[in-house]
Formats: C-alpha cells, sequence, structure tokens
C-alpha cells in the first residue's frame, strides 16, 4: 500500500516547478491532492487556471484524486476557502505543503516600497494564512474528539541564512517562514502533529532567471543533481507515517544529498570577570573579530 494512502493534502504554487512535482509525488504515494495556483508570472503577475488544471489532469491520468483550488493565499478569506475545499471533496485535510511565491529582486538602496510589500505577502502572509486555517481545522477535528493525522511543511531557502545580496525582501520573507513554522510545530505539538521547513536546491523557473542560472542548468551528462524531481521524495517521507517524530526541522535537500541545520550555536560566549566598558569588550570581541570577514561575500550575487 501506498505510504499516504487515505491522507489528504494540499499543495499550494502547485501548477509548476516544485510545487507541481510535489504534488504529484503525494498523489503517487497514495494521498488525494489540493492543487492550488494563481497561475502567475514569476514576478506574480497576471493568472491562469491552465496550470493547475495540467496538473490535475497528470494526477488523474496516473490513477490519482486531485481537484484545482484556485485562490490568493496570502488573502486570508481565500486561504481558508482552499483549506474548506480539501475538507468538502475528500472529508479531512492532513498535509499543508506550501510552496506559492515569486520573487522581485532589487538593490536595498533601489528597491520600492511595492516590490518589499508584494514580496513579503505572497511568502510570510501567505504561509501564514494556510497555516492558521489548517490549525483551526485540526483544533476543531480535536474538539469533536476525531483523529488527526498533521504534517506542515513550509518552503524556505537557504538565500535567508546567507542575507542573499539582491533579494533583501526573499531573504527576510524566508526567515519569516522558517520562525513561524518553527512556533507552528510548538503548536502543533497539542494536535499529535508536525511542522517542518524544507531548503530545496533545485532547477525551477525561479534559479533559472537568477544569476546562479548557470550552476542550475542541467549537466551534458551524468547526474543531474539539481533536478526538481529529487525534492519529491523527501516531501513525501516528512509527509508520511515514517516522520512522526520529526518536528521544527530545517531540512535541505538536493540531489542524492540531503543536510539537516541544526539550531544557531554560539560562536562566542563569554563572561567577563568586571563590568563592560568600551576597552574591556575591545579586549574580548577584537581579537575574536579580528580574523573574521565582515560578510561572507562567498554566496554574494554581483551589483546590477
Amino acid at each position: 500500500m501506498s505510504v499516504l494512502a487515505g491522507k489528504v493534502a494540499i499543495v499550494t504554487g502547485a501548477g509548476s516547478g516544485l510545487g507541481r512535482i510535489e504534488a504529484l509525488e503525494l498523489a503517487r504515494q497514495g494521498a488525494a491532492v489540493v492543487v492550488n495556483d494563481l497561475g502567475t508570472s514569476l514576478s506574480g503577475e497576471g493568472a491562469s487556471e491552465a496550470p493547475a488544471r495540467e496538473v490535475v489532469r497528470e494526477i488523474e491520468a496516473a490513477g490519482g484524486r486531485a481537484i484545482t483550488a484556485y485562490g490568493d493565499v496570502a488573502d486570508f478569506a481565500q486561504a481558508e476557502r482552499i483549506v474548506r475545499a480539501a475538507i468538502d471533496a475528500f472529508g479531512d485535510l492532513n498535509i499543508l505543503v506550501n510552496n506559492a511565491g515569486f520573487t522581485r529582486d532589487g538593490m536595498i538602496q533601489k528597491m520600492s516600497e511595492e516590490q518589499w510589500d508584494s514580496v513579503l505577502r505572497v511568502h510570510a502572509k501567505g504561509h501564514f494564512c494556510m497555516i492558521r486555517h489548517t490549525l483551526a481545522h485540526w483544533r476543531e477535528r480535536g474538539k469533536a474528539g476525531q483523529p488527526i493525522y498533521g504534517r506542515i511543511i513550509s518552503t524556505a531557502s537557504d538565500s535567508f541564512m546567507m542575507g542573499q545580496l539582491g533579494q533583501p525582501n526573499y531573504a527576510a520573507a524566508k526567515a519569516a517562514i522558517t520562525h513561524l513554522t518553527l512556533s507552528a510545530a510548538r503548536e502543533c505539538l497539542r494536535f499529535g502533529a508536525t511542522a517542518n521547513v524544507i531548503l530545496p536546491r533545485a532547477r525551477t523557473r525561479m534559479t533559472m532567471a537568477s544569476t546562479w542560472a548557470a550552476m542550475y542548468a542541467p549537466p551534458a551528462s551524468g547526474f543531474d543533481s539539481f533536478a526538481p524531481e529529487h525534492i519529491g521524495p523527501v516531501v513525501a517521507w516528512i509527509a508520511s507515517p515514517h516522520a512522526a517524530n520529526v518536528s521544527g526541522n530545517l531540512i535541505q535537500m538536493w540531489g542524492k544529498h540531503v543536510r539537516i541545520y541544526a539550531a544557531p550555536q554560539p560562536a562566542l560566549d563569554h563572561e567577563h570577570d568586571v563590568p563592560w566598558t568600551v576597552d574591556e569588550l575591545q579586549k574580548v570581541l577584537g581579537p575574536f573579530f579580528a580574523n573574521r570577514k565582515p560578510v561572507d561575500d562567498s554566496f554574494a550575487l554581483p551589483l546590477a
């Protein structure tokens, strides 16, 4: 029997890229899937129902069950309707994969208010709205004495750890997603549910439109480390009963590689024997920072 047989999943941003791969894999593992996508451009413009419908056709052609649920995940009421669509169609909601988002890159000194607001809205608020309504559903099931099987999977990026040059809005949004999901993991404890963050590295329209496009391009031969298909099984594993005790984690994957990030660790932890002054701080912090770069520029994008 498939590992997710009988489960119901929502995948946002599932009309293309990683969302599509995740939706197909969850369906392959037996889940009924609600495919959410507005069909927008890379920068969040325009709309089309065609991408989500095509993913549903793919799932049904392979013998799976799926429906579309159009809606803006960052609109509180529309997000609630997406959650309700899963419950009305399939009787429950067990798995939420938050993937919807777009980029509007730029340097801070040139960035418009709209560039900032739109990216924070779709990523940070979009994740919040979907998580909020999912947790509300599980709370109601719990109050009614009904069993709960719950998995929240949020999509962030190691861009938030780097403070990626040229993507301050995207990096800030992904940091917000990460800590929102870690907070959700604590709330999930009362339901016996889990919440985790994935940090995928894969070839998508977002990465292929970036300065990193050459790195993500398909190889001329051999193993394709950045094929998006590598991400599907990890999402399905987190969603499965195998990961019942896996919660509050940052899980990165690409190709054949998986990496788990621990909580931030102190780089210096010093208790002084006298009260601090500027001179006393210099005695301790001066030597510590003397051989450290002000910023790790190993991942920096060129100035535009």
